[in-house]
């Protein structure tokens, strides 16, 4: 499958502008390493709004959901270091969802991403599922197009942790979650405004409420390329 595992973690959230050059530079310097030296990290990327703007987008992908309530992360977000500690009050509006992968179809980093956070009418799951599914084996082939990748999101059985009461215990989550990569901007938006208009989700089976944001390939790693901590 495209995605290096059977679990992400999809974060979204805002960084003031006077923060973004520090951010930048913690992020790939130290968080990233940090993180990808956590048994069961397997590739993570960082994207930034495509309109320009305070819009972050992250994506780890994960050997399984179990990492995400495994002893050395749980370390890691009980006990950030200074450097993090200075950094995340800035994270505003933080949504962050623990997530299987359902669907994964073509690749995953190519320029351009558009995340859509939606869930499934009741009883229309699997219905979506499968719409979901085909339309990713659409637009992996059409021109402009990389990829698309359907994620569930499930909370471990975990305790709040250090981290998220450095940011204020507020975290939301997004129930399902859509990504779509392409590497030619204009036609990945042409085309989620035919096949991901609000009307067609509909038909497919979503619920009324969906939040679509475009973004831009900012940074991508993978273990091999940082520094273990």
């Amino acid at each position: 499958m495209a995605l290096q595992g059977r679990a992400a973690l999809a974060m979204w959230w805002d960084m003031a502008s006077d923060a973004l050059d520090e951010f930048a530079h913690w992020h790939a310097h130290e968080h990233f390493p940090e993180r990808l030296g956590i048994p069961g990290f397997r590739r993570a990327s960082r994207w930034v709004c495509a309109q320009g703007g305070e819009g972050i987008f992250v994506l780890y992908e994960l050997e399984s959901h179990a990492v995400l309530g495994s002893a050395p992360y749980l370390a890691r977000l009980n006990a950030p270091s200074p450097w993090s500690q200075r950094m995340m009050p800035h994270h505003r509006n933080m949504v962050r969802s623990q997530c299987h992968v359902l669907e994964s179809v073509g690749g995953c980093t190519a320029q351009q991403m558009l995340t859509v956070r939606l869930a499934p009418a009741p009883g229309q799951a699997e219905a979506l599922r499968a719409a979901l599914r085909a339309l990713g084996e659409q637009w992996a082939q059409q021109s402009g197009g990389v990829g698309l990748h359907l994620l569930r999101h499930e909370a471990p059985v975990i305790g709040a942790t250090e981290e998220q009461r450095i940011r204020g215990l507020s975290d939301q989550v997004a129930d399902w979650v859509l990504l779509v990569v392409g590497y030619d901007a204009p036609a990945l938006q042409q085309w989620a405004r035919e096949a991901l208009s609000d009307s067609a989700l509909a038909r497919m089976g979503t619920a009324a409420q969906v939040t679509r944001s475009s973004y831009a390939l900012a940074y991508a790693a993978v273990p091999e390329d940082v520094t273990r901590f």
